[in-house]
């Protein structure tokens, strides 16, 4: 089972250029935002040990007292979440000399690329972060990520929140351990130039392009989008459908399944108002060749060309990083406006994008035979539940504005901007998974190049609809 090639799941992913991350929760967006370009392999050395473990007094797995090797792979290669996440390995090495976690960063822009590459040649590092989603499902159908339900069931971790939980899961099995945070996703926007305009926060779509119109009758752009990623206009055609049909029509495209499609009247709606705005001057000229991992989105917003930016709650560390005092004078935070029309006919408007874990971390650990080593997952267990989710660890995460997956974190947040975007994750319906990160690989990259094709005007949103139910079909069949 766990030997089996991934079939045609890994043959369209490695011949697919491959995504650039969204939510960078882990490395500043969420990420998405993007990591280094260099690939970075560290190979942690155990600490002196230490009389006490952190771990003592702990419902945990006895470790093995024998020499044990770990590799893990994460995409933590900017600072600070690589040294948080490398400072957790040395704090477990210390506690458990015995065990050498070989720590490799991956570069984010082509982690999973390279990750169904070590999967499909019998690499498979054995502790592997992911986004969660539909490539989760396929990393366990193909035999490469462990069932701990019964050992999340019967040990101690952190009180996850219901939807990370959720997110971790898969038919039923518990596959990975959540370590990043919570991330949402809701609209930026500079409060100085709404207040000289005189312009009220929009509630409502009808609303938010009159705030557009008026912004370009002062000449200035009213969305700061940087679409070279493609994951970053994604954010609003995931948004506009959410907000004309909840997630039924979303869900019913996935599974196909009772007339779902891609071509439903959310997807032709959300497609159809993008392409307006595209052509009324709502985003900035060019917005396919701007690239958010050089950060010309917000650069349009530091020197007020734009108004707003529809992005993920990582942006308020960065914008903060990047000039806190003018951060904190000018930028204010709204959830994306309701569809009143929608809202009239019943469909729900409190559905926010996002994710719940951030990231998740699962477990490769077979023996050759297939059977599970079991030495070998007590040990990532125990790293990843009780390290990666320890309080110097969670404080870290705080620090950088990233909240942890576990249950009373939220009510600790400082920045009013990151607890408006939490609250409002709280208060959802649903939280709707980025598309890149939900949908199966081979299908992802079809859906960032058709929003590359709906921004640029080049097919209608009726013929990418059509490009995506083909390739969520060929994706099934496999």
């Amino acid at each position: 089972m766990r030997k089996r090639v991934l079939a045609l799941f890994l043959t369209t992913v490695l011949t697919a250029s491959i995504l650039t991350g969204c939510g960078n929760s882990v490395a500043a967006e969420p990420t998405a935002g993007g990591t280094d370009s260099t690939a970075a392999a560290t190979e942690a050395k155990p600490a002196e040990a230490s009389t006490e473990k952190q771990t003592d007094g702990k419902n945990i797995p006895e470790l093995t007292t024998e020499p044990l090797t770990i590799t893990l792979w994460d995409i933590s290669t900017d600072e600070p979440n690589r040294g948080i996440s490398e400072a957790a390995v040395q704090r477990f090495m210390a506690d458990y000399p015995n065990i050498t976690v070989n720590q490799v960063h991956q570069q984010n822009d082509n982690y999973k690329q390279q990750l169904v590459v070590a999967m499909s040649s019998g690499q498979c590092p054995d502790i592997y972060v992911h986004w969660g989603g539909g490539p989760m499902a396929e990393y366990y159908k193909s035999g490469h990520a462990c069932d701990i339900t019964d050992m999340y069931a019967r040990y101690d971790h952190p009180e996850y929140v219901d939807a990370a939980v959720a997110q971790s899961t898969y038919d039923g099995k518990m596959l990975a351990i959540p370590f990043s945070g919570l991330t949402g996703c809701d609209i930026f926007y500079n409060k100085t130039i709404f207040a000289e305009l005189g312009i009220e926060v929009p509630t409502t779509i009808d609303e938010l392009e009159a705030v557009c119109e008026k912004l370009k009758e002062n000449e200035i752009i009213p969305f700061a989008l940087a679409n070279a990623s493609k994951w970053t206009g994604s954010m609003y055609y995931m948004y506009l459908v959410a907000r004309h049909s909840g997630n039924d029509e979303f869900n019913a495209a996935y599974t196909q399944e009772n007339g779902g499609s891609f071509t439903s009247p959310a997807f032709i709606y959300a497609g159809e108002k993008i392409q307006d705005w595209v052509k009324k001057g709502y985003f900035p000229n060019g917005v396919n060749s701007l690239t958010a991992d050089d950060g010309q989105d917000k650069a349009l917003l530091y020197d007020g060309s734009a108004a707003m930016m529809l992005h993920g709650s990582w942006q308020t560390s960065g914008l903060k990083a990047d000039n806190e005092e003018w951060y904190n004078e000018n930028i204010g935070v709204f959830r994306f406006p309701e569809d009143s029309e929608a809202k009239a006919a019943g469909v729900p408007q409190n559905v926010e994008i996002g994710t719940a874990i951030g990231m998740g971390m699962t477990f490769n650990c077979f023996n050759d035979d297939g059977s599970v080593d079991q030495e070998k997952l007590d040990a990532c267990f125990v790293l990843a539940t009780q390290y990666f989710n320890d309080d110097i660890y969670n404080e870290a995460q705080m620090a950088t504005g990233t909240v942890p997956s576990i249950k009373g974190f939220n009510e600790n947040i400082e920045d009013p901007n990151n607890k408006y975007i939490i609250d409002e994750f709280f208060k959802a319906s649903n939280v709707q998974l980025w598309y890149d990160q939900y949908l199966p690989a081979s299908v992802t990259e079809v859906h960032k190049d058709c929003m590359t094709e709906l921004f640029g005007l080049e097919k209608t949103p009726m013929e990418i609809g059509e490009e995506q139910d083909a390739a969520m079909q060929k994706a099934l069949a496999e």
